[in-house]
C-alpha cells in the first residue's frame, strides 16, 4: 500500500506539473496517471485503496464545500443581486434539462437515469474557475460590473445545488422508482440540511471564541464534525432526508459570517490540505475508469456533452437578461462557465460503486465532461477576458 501511495503522490504531482507547463489544467495529469497506475494499463495501485477510493473521494468533496464555505461572503452575493443568484441555479437546470432530452436518444436509457447523468456533469469547476477568476479581478477586468465576483460566487453555489440533485436522483435510481414525493423531499432536504449547517457553525462560532485552541485543532474538529453530519445524513435517510453536502457548506458560510477572521485563517489552511486531497480525488477517478467503456460511448458522450453545454450556455444568458452587461461580457461568462472537473471527480464513480446499471457510462461521460471542457474552459478564459472585459479605470 506504501509504494502505491508514493506513486500516486509523485506521479501524480509529476504529470500535473507537466501539464500546466503545456498551459492545461493540472487536474489532466492526476487523472492520466490514475489510468496508468490502474487496473487496466499497469495494475500498480493496492487493491486495498481502491476498496475505499469511495471514501476517500467524499474526503475530497467534503475538502471542497467546506473550503467554498469559508470563502463564500453573502453579502457578496446579495450584492451581484438576482443575476448572481440565478446563475446559481439555472445553468445547471438547464443542462440536466438538455441531458434529459438527449441521452435516453443517444444511450437508450431511463429517463431518471438521463436526470442522473445530467446531475454530475452539471456543475461547473472551482479547481479552473476559481484561481482565473481570482486573475481576472486582480487584473481589474469587469470588476466595475462585478463579473468575475457573479461567475465565483454563482459556481459555488451551483456546486451544491448539484450535489444536493445528485444525492437525490441516484437514491431514486436506486430504489428503481421516482414520485412526486421523491422530488418534494429535495427542498426539504435543502431547508434541513441548511438549518442544520447554521446550528453546527453557530456552535463551532461558540465555542471556538471561548476555548483557544490551535487553527490546526480547529480544523480537525470541523472534519470530524463533517463526517458526523454525513453520518446523521444517512441515519434519517428512512425517516427524513437532511442533505448533509449542503449542511457542511452552510457551516463554513456561518463561521464567514460570524467570525470572518478565524474563517479566513482556516481556508488558508484548507487550501494546503486540498493540494493533497486534489491528488488522491484525480488520481482515483482515474484509476475508476474503464477504458473499454470510454471507447464504447464515447462519439455519444462527446454529442451529449456539446448538446448539454449550448443547454449550460443558453442558461447563463437567461441568467443575466436585464443586467447591464454587453453582447461580449455575457460571451464571456458563458464560455467561463463551461469548465468541470472537481464535483465530476468526486461523485462521478458513486454510482458505479452503488452498483447501478447506468454506473459505468455516468462514470464514463464524467471523465469525458472532464478531459474535453477543463482545458476548453480554462483556454478561452485566459484567451477571452482581455478581449471580451474592459478593465476598471477604463469604464
Amino acid at each position: 500500500m506504501l509504494t502505491s501511495i508514493a506513486l500516486i503522490f509523485l506521479i501524480g504531482m509529476m504529470l500535473g506539473w507537466i501539464f500546466q507547463k503545456l498551459h492545461l489544467p493540472s487536474l489532466l495529469g492526476m487523472i492520466l496517471t490514475g489510468i496508468i497506475l490502474g487496473p487496466c494499463v499497469l495494475n500498480l495501485i493496492d487493491g486495498s485503496i481502491l476498496d475505499i477510493s469511495a471514501e476517500l473521494r467524499q474526503v475530497a468533496l467534503v475538502v471542497i464545500l467546506t473550503r467554498a464555505g469559508l470563502s463564500l461572503d453573502i453579502r457578496e452575493l446579495k450584492k451581484s443581486g438576482r443575476s448572481a443568484l440565478l446563475m446559481c441555479f439555472v445553468p445547471a437546470s438547464l443542462e440536466i434539462i438538455g441531458t434529459v432530452i438527449l441521452a435516453p436518444v443517444l444511450f437508450d436509457i431511463s429517463y431518471t437515469e438521463a436526470a442522473l447523468i445530467g446531475s454530475v456533469i452539471a456543475a461547473v469547476s472551482p479547481a479552473v474557475v476559481v484561481p482565473r477568476m481570482l486573475k481576472v479581478i486582480n487584473e481589474g477586468y469587469g470588476t466595475d460590473k462585478q463579473i468575475p465576483q457573479i461567475i465565483l460566487a454563482g459556481a459555488s453555489a451551483d456546486d451544491v445545488y448539484v450535489i444536493v440533485l445528485f444525492t437525490s436522483l441516484s437514491s431514486i435510481v436506486s430504489g428503481g422508482s421516482a414520485s412526486v414525493t421523491d422530488f418534494i423531499q429535495i427542498p426539504t432536504s435543502i431547508l434541513l440540511g441548511v438549518l442544520l449547517g447554521i446550528s453546527v457553525g453557530l456552535f463551532l462560532n461558540f465555542f471556538f471564541k471561548k476555548v483557544h485552541i490551535r487553527d490546526s485543532a480547529k480544523l480537525i474538529i470541523i472534519i470530524s464534525l463533517s463526517f458526523l453530519i454525513l453520518e446523521i445524513q444517512d441515519l434519517s435517510s428512512d425517516f427524513v432526508r437532511v442533505s448533509g453536502l449542503i449542511a457542511i457548506m452552510v457551516l463554513g458560510m456561518t463561521l464567514f459570517t460570524k467570525y470572518p477572521l478565524l474563517a479566513k485563517r482556516l481556508s488558508a489552511k484548507y487550501n494546503k490540505l486540498w493540494v493533497a486531497a486534489e491528488i488522491v480525488l484525480f488520481v482515483l477517478v482515474g484509476a475508476a475508469v474503464q477504458v473499454n467503456s470510454i471507447t464504447r460511448y464515447g462519439i455519444s458522450a462527446i454529442f451529449l456533452l456539446i448538446g448539454a453545454l449550448i443547454f449550460r450556455m443558453i442558461g447563463v444568458f437567461i441568467s443575466l437578461i436585464k443586467t447591464k452587461l454587453n453582447m461580449k461580457e455575457r460571451l464571456f461568462c458563458m464560455l467561463a462557465y463551461t469548465p468541470k472537473a472537481t464535483v465530476q471527480a468526486a461523485i462521478g464513480a458513486i454510482p458505479l460503486a452503488l452498483g447501478l446499471e447506468c454506473g459505468s457510462l455516468v462514470l464514463s461521460v464524467a471523465v469525458l465532461s472532464i478531459i474535453i471542457t477543463a482545458p476548453f474552459g480554462a483556454f478561452m478564459i485566459d484567451l477571452t477576458y482581455q478581449k471580451l472585459l474592459t478593465p476598471a479605470n477604463n469604464q
